[in-house]
């Protein structure tokens, strides 16, 4: 049995969707690719599910700690690439940032390849079935620039912000605004 739960955020409601033991899914309301039909699962009320448990991490980021992804039984569903990048998004630290580019180069050796596509792992980065704690949000591109977030890029950057990243050197055009050191 699936089980859903809302949380209120400081980035306001999410939606947690899980099972007595793993945790499938996370989304803020509204955002790309929310699932349709969550909200008609039951409601999980009982104390010890992995949603109470996942509620806890999500209490001890926004008060300012920093929880591993790896703290949870993540069970996110996709493709064997797509759990791969998402395993990689976990590796990012806590206020840090990594681009697409980095991330595709760190897939190919990995996967034993050449070469990978930096747009391929954007749409695997995109399609993160469990927003904040799988921090997709930590992924820019090449030159500083925000690019695309289910969620929104003003939460992208309200997460970077509190995750003490100088969200100054981002940008959401074309261009760049901070200089090469």
């Amino acid at each position: 049995m699936h089980y859903t739960m809302r949380y209120l955020s400081p980035l306001g409601p999410l939606h947690l969707l899980g099972d007595e033991h793993h945790l499938f899914g996370l989304w803020i309301e509204g955002q790309k690719y929310f699932p349709e039909g969550l909200e008609s699962l039951p409601t999980a009320v009982g104390r010890g599910s992995i949603l109470t448990t996942a509620c806890r991490w999500l209490d001890r980021y926004f008060s300012g700690q920093q929880p591993s992804p790896f703290e949870l039984p993540l069970a996110p569903r996709g493709s064997d690439f797509r759990q791969l990048i998402w395993k990689e998004l976990c590796r990012i630290p806590f206020g840090e940032v990594v681009t697409y580019k980095a991330l595709a180069e760190r897939a190919a050796v990995l996967m034993h390849r050449s070469t990978m596509s930096a747009q391929a792992v954007g749409g695997a980065v995109g399609h993160n079935p469990i927003s904040i704690i799988i921090p997709c949000h930590r992924v820019v591109g090449v030159g500083g620039s925000l690019t695309g977030y289910a969620g929104g890029l003003d939460r992208k950057k309200a997460l970077l912000r509190f995750e003490g990243a100088d969200t100054s050197r981002f940008h959401e055009s074309g261009k760049m605004t901070f200089q090469k050191s």
